[in-house]
């Protein structure tokens, strides 16, 4: 045995041992010692096992070892003929479970299985797991195999994208793809979806455990509540009442729950073995920072074996679930099942480019399980350019960290640009205007005819950022505290006076009739449901496109005219489309699949830089320290960067945060240590990139040895403080629908327009509608006709959004709005397509006007 190979059978060992096993030699076999024994060197008819796996006296399977490096593709060969040759007293039929390892990578298969297939576990499953394997009657790939002819899926009360997406999901499953990826649009039921393919894989592929992961804890409890209601198609009777489902809320796993409910940041802590930290469940990993960029590891937990769960379900997760936290996915042996209104290319590289299904927004749209929306643009003169408060003003200086204000006297003209708004300047004309201009378009070209304002969300850069947008909405719109409400992370629940009401808040906002604006930043982005919600207000610049797509989703859940009404008024006939108000551009950005979030919750920052000196230098604190200075320095003023500079011996925070990063960059480390030797990086000994990395750590943490320097940034962090600019007054500088929205509008009248003239002579209310003057009455019927036929060719032709293309093209000729289920509004909208009439208004009222003309002749006569 090489000495390699040895080093080897080390590394399994330990891994065996803390799987369970008892590892023994051949020769010191003793049956007794354990229920699982991991028998080394056993002899065969021809040659060695390296081990044997024995469960209760039974020979169930084999493990070839090999040097660490090795590919094991070609391994599996080897390791089956140590199955078929067993010695005769062992009394082993063929074996059924096969690994081939190194210590570091490691393969499994079931011969059992339809198509065996070596695929890589993580580690050793536990001796009761293979126990329990092969005590059943077939594998669980042999009853996915047959399941979808099998158990043929019962579709009634299914919308037809959900009947499309199990029914993909079981065909890739039947033919052994273990991951598989599923696209949804926002509001297209992905929840309900899940909750009914779990059900069918329990019941009928006998999976043990499923695991579904959420992007937050009250998307958990969201996701709890679908499963407590969903009820199974072939018993009658509630999830819940037949299986148990956990949502976890601490870090203990219940082992009779069937369902667990987490967030991928709870998992990592329960297998590194650390508690959670307060509220980290709340934090969506849209939000959480990436500062610290590097994969989270994990290690064997024989508490939570690799075997826990047979199916794991992700659910509208982050693109770094796939990426920072891929490990902790990669560590069960489970099939992965993604669930997604908005896949990046990293996303579908994951799922190993196993889309089952795509469902986007403009099939939902055009299914109506979706509404579409359109765009309203607001420019302002200092949104886009910036401002210019001269010397000699005063202006309020505002403590970010407490709020507390102060006036100053400015010394020097104090220039910014639109970059720094709500950053370090904050200018409440600015807000004040873009606000007052979406109120006065909201009546008029947004939902005219309405008069209750329709449920909006307000995007806010910070929360300091949503605290001044939510006082200013109400000043604008002359409304009390219950008009408007700020929904973050910081919220006062209103009944404890403590954090964490938001989740109150949001049911509130689902259901209330006085709380009509929510004012947020990232708290209801992604996953919340909110399905009244018909406007959203852009006050922040997104740069992710998945991220974008899915604050967009949150506007498109379709619901009942009723259920509207009850929230947002009797005008609010129905929710046809929704609204985006985008006032700095964020439909005019470029998106990115990979462009990150900066917002954490960690470690003090006074903390972090005393641990940097007391000599704590791990790569995950001087990436965070070096993402905080690198944000402390877009706060701060230039006085106090100038004096920090000199406390750092003449380097700027920008230079801090680069060293710093610098110090744990790969990279930087070879090249340091290659030095003028020219040896190629990966030629370079690990002594001398060791030396390496700690001369750069030394000299990027050396400034942080001052205190002086230490106490100071602490300081600038605490009273970063911003300009209130209360001098300049800003001014619309255009608004309306977007130049693609119109164009979009205008196509739409055109396809009408063009539909009518081409078939005037087969529909009989067009030919009346034609005939001038009118040969014979319009009939209920004939308008029926009339509605089918458009409706047969193109769905989005209803009343309401035709009325909406032409108030977007022709506002000034648009009075009032169509309302819902009065078909008589299309003799409206077809004359006044062929210009037989100057103003489109609802077709009761033009009778009306004529009723009362004619009242008032007869008078006169």
């Amino acid at each position: 045995m090489s000495p390699n190979e040895s080093q080897a059978r080390k590394h399994i060992d330990v891994q065996l041992t803390a799987g369970g096993w008892s590892v023994q030699d051949y020769v010191r076999y003793n049956p007794a010692a354990a229920r699982g024994i991991a028998l080394r060197e056993v002899p065969l008819k021809d040659g060695r096992c390296d081990y044997l796996l024995i469960v209760d006296r039974q020979p169930l399977g084999v493990i070839e070892a090999k040097k660490e490096g090795t590919t094991l593709s070609t391994v599996a060969e080897q390791s089956a003929r140590y199955g078929e040759n067993l010695p005769d007293f062992l009394n082993a039929g063929p074996l059924p479970f096969y690994y081939e390892s190194t210590g570091v990578e490691t393969f499994f298969r079931d011969e059992r299985d339809p198509e065996p297939r070596s695929r890589h576990v993580f580690s050793f499953h536990r001796p009761e797991t293979l126990a329990a394997l092969f005590a059943e009657s077939s594998t669980l790939r042999a009853r996915l195999a047959k399941m979808p002819v099998a158990y043929p899926l019962a579709t009634k009360g299914m919308r037809d994208c959900q009947v499309e997406g199990i029914t993909r999901l079981e065909q890739s499953f039947a033919v052994d793809r273990p991951r598989a990826l599923i696209q949804m649009a926002t509001g297209a039921g992905k929840t309900y979806t899940a909750c009914a393919f779990t059900y069918r894989l329990i019941r009928h592929a006998g999976a043990r455990r499923v695991l579904f992961l959420v992007d937050r804890a009250n998307l958990g409890r969201q996701a709890k509540g679908e499963f407590d209601q969903f009820v199974t198609p072939d018993t009658g009777r509630k999830f819940t009442e037949l299986y148990n489902v956990q949502h976890l809320t601490s870090n203990k796993l219940d082992n009779v729950s069937r369902v667990t409910i987490c967030t991928i940041q709870r998992l990592y802590s329960m297998l590194s073995g650390e508690e959670l930290p307060e509220d980290a469940d709340e934090l969506s990993t849209y939000e959480v920072s990436t500062a610290d960029d590097r994969p989270k590891e994990v290690a064997y937990n024989p508490v939570i074996p690799i075997e826990t769960f047979d199916f794991i379900i992700t659910d509208e997760c982050h693109r770094s679930i796939y990426g920072l936290w891929r490990q902790v996915l990669e560590y069960f042996d489970a099939h992965l099942i993604g669930l997604t209104a908005t896949p990046s290319r990293q996303t579908i590289g994951f799922f190993n480019q196993n889309l089952v299904m795509e469902y986007n927004h403009e099939r939902a749209v055009a299914d109506g399980v979706n509404v579409g929306y359109e765009v309203y643009r607001i420019k302002t003169q200092v949104t886009g350019e910036g401002g210019k408060v001269e010397k000699g003003f005063y202006v309020d200086k505002r403590s970010k960290e407490t709020r507390a204000t102060r006036w100053e006297r400015l010394d020097e003209d104090l220039a910014y640009t639109n970059k720094e708004l709500d950053r370090s300047v904050v200018v409440p004309s600015q807000i004040r205007t873009v606000l007052q201009a979406f109120k006065d378009a909201l009546f008029t070209e947004l939902f005219p005819g309405r008069t209750l304002v329709p449920k909006t969300l307000i995007f806010c850069k910070d929360d300091s950022h949503a605290e001044d947008v939510v006082h200013i909405c109400r000043e604008v719109f002359g409304k009390g505290n219950d008009f408007a409400k700020k929904i973050t992370y910081q919220s006062i629940n209103p009944e404890t006076g403590r954090a964490a009401g938001s989740e109150q808040l949001i049911q509130q906002f689902r259901t209330s009739p006085q709380l009509r604006v929510a004012v947020t930043v990232d708290m209801i982005a992604t996953g919340t449901d909110i399905k009244p919600l018909e406007c959203l207000v852009f006050l922040r610049d997104v740069r992710s496109r998945v991220y974008f797509e899915q604050m967009k989703g949150r506007g498109t859940r379709v619901l009942t005219s009723t259920d509207l009404q009850s929230v947002s008024g009797a005008d609010a006939h129905a929710k046809t489309q929704f609204i985006i108000v985008d006032a700095v551009g964020v439909c005019e950005s470029d998106k990115t699949d990979s462009r990150p979030l900066e917002r954490k919750r960690g470690v003090a920052f006074d903390k972090l830089l005393l641990g940097v000196a007391l000599g704590k230098r791990d790569e995950d604190t001087l990436t965070t320290l070096a993402g905080r200075i690198a944000r402390l320095d877009r706060e701060i003023s230039r006085d106090d960067a100038r004096s920090l500079k000199d406390l750092a011996g003449g380097k700027t925070l920008a230079e801090l945060s680069a060293n710093l990063l610098r110090a744990v960059d790969p990279d930087v480390i070879a090249e340091q240590a290659a030095g003028k030797s020219g040896a190629p990086p990966t030629e370079v000994p690990p002594e001398k990139l060791d030396a390496a990395r700690q001369a750069l750590v030394a000299a990027a943490c050396a400034p942080f040895d001052q205190p002086a320097l230490r106490d100071a940034l602490a300081k600038a962090k605490q009273d970063a403080e911003q300009t209130i600019d209360t001098v300049t007054q800003d001014a619309v500088a255009s608004q309306g629908f977007d130049g693609a929205a119109k164009e979009k509008a205008a196509n739409l009248l055109k396809s009408f327009r063009d539909y009518i003239e081409q078939h005037r002579a087969e529909i009989t209310a067009l030919q009346i509608l034609y005939s001038r003057p009118y040969k014979q009455r319009l009939t209920e019927k004939m308008l029926k006709e009339l509605e089918k036929k458009l409706r047969e060719n193109h769905a989005a032709w209803t009343e309401d959004r035709l009325w909406d293309a032409f108030a977007a093209t022709t506002p000034t000729k648009v009075k009032g709005r169509s309302q819902p289920g009065r078909f008589a509004d299309l003799v409206a909208l077809v004359r006044f397509s062929l210009e037989q009439q100057p103003v489109l208004k609802p077709f009761a009222e033009s009778v009306n006007e004529r009723f009362n003309e004619w009242l008032m002749n007869k008078a006169k006569a």
